[in-house]
C-alpha cells in the first residue's frame, strides 16, 4: 500500500496514521494505546483530534522455556481475561490449569502498572464508541488479536486497527477481528517493528504516565474537544 521506509520516531508513525485513518465522529471515539510502545503513537493521534486516550492493559503470556514466543494474554481489568492460541495450547499439550497459571504470574505487573498509570486517569466507557487501538507494530500479532477480544467484550460500536507497521500475514488474520485495519507498512519480509524505526528508544513508565496526564489535562480545558476529522 505505501513504499517502505523508516519512521523517525513513534511520535512520526502517530503523525503520519492521522493522515490515513477513515472517518469517525470525534465525540463518539476513544484513543486505546497499547503500552507502553503504542502510548506515544496514541497520543499524537490523541491530541491531533481531540480524543480521549486510554491504555489497555495487558500482559503477554509466554510459552514456558520460550518466553518470547506468546502463548496468548492476559487482562486484569474488572476480572481476569485470559485469550490464547488455542492451537498453540494444543500443540504444547497444556491444560486449563497450566494456562490459569501462567497468566496469574503476570498479575503482578499488571496490577502495579493499573496503579501507576491509572491512579488519577479517569476510566474511559468503551460501549457504543468507536475505539482506535493503537500500536508502534506488530510482529506476531498474537497480543494484539488477544487486545481486540477484550476491547470487543467492553462492547464498542467500532473497532479500528491503527498500526505503522506489520507483516502482511498477521495483517490478514487482524482483518478478521477488527471491523477496519490502517497499516502504513507491510514489508515481506519482516524484520523487527524497531528495524522500521530510526528512533526507537524504551518508552518508560514515566513518560506514559506523563502522556495520560497531558491529555486529561488539555481535555479539561478544552471542554469535549476540538478534534474535526
Amino acid at each position: 500500500m505505501f513504499g517502505i521506509r523508516r519512521f523517525a520516531s513513534r511520535q512520526d508513525a502517530g503523525r503520519q496514521l492521522c493522515s490515513h485513518l477513515p472517518d469517525f465522529d470525534p465525540p463518539s471515539t476513544v484513543v486505546v494505546a497499547l503500552p507502553r510502545g503504542g502510548v506515544p503513537v496514541g497520543a499524537v493521534m490523541a491530541e491531533r483530534f481531540g480524543l480521549p486516550l486510554d491504555v489497555l492493559l495487558i500482559r503477554k503470556i509466554g510459552v514456558p522455556g520460550q518466553p518470547e514466543l506468546a502463548l496468548g494474554a492476559v487482562s486484569n481489568g474488572n476480572d481476569m481475561q485470559v485469550t490464547v492460541n488455542e492451537d498453540l495450547v494444543a500443540v504444547l499439550g497444556l491444560t486449563a490449569d497450566d494456562i490459569q497459571g501462567l497468566a496469574e504470574r503476570e498479575l503482578p505487573e499488571l496490577e502495579r502498572r493499573r496503579e501507576l498509570y491509572l491512579g488519577r486517569h479517569p476510566s474511559v466507557s468503551l460501549t457504543g464508541k468507536t475505539v482506535i487501538i493503537v500500536d508502534d507494530g506488530v510482529a506476531t500479532g498474537a497480543t494484539m488479536r488477544s487486545a481486540i477480544k477484550i476491547v470487543r467484550k467492553r462492547n464498542p460500536d467500532r473497532i479500528i486497527l491503527a498500526l505503522p507497521v506489520a507483516p502482511r500475514s498477521t495483517l490478514r488474520q487482524l482483518q478478521q477481528q477488527a471491523d477496519e485495519v490502517v497499516c502504513l507498512q507491510q514489508p515481506d519480509p519482516f524484520i523487527s517493528v524497531g528495524y522500521y524505526y530510526s528512533d526507537f528508544g524504551q518508552i518508560d513508565d514515566a513518560m506514559v504516565v506523563d502522556l495520560l496526564r497531558r491529555g486529561d489535562s488539555e481535555r479539561e480545558l478544552d471542554g469535549t474537544g476540538t478534534g474535526n476529522k
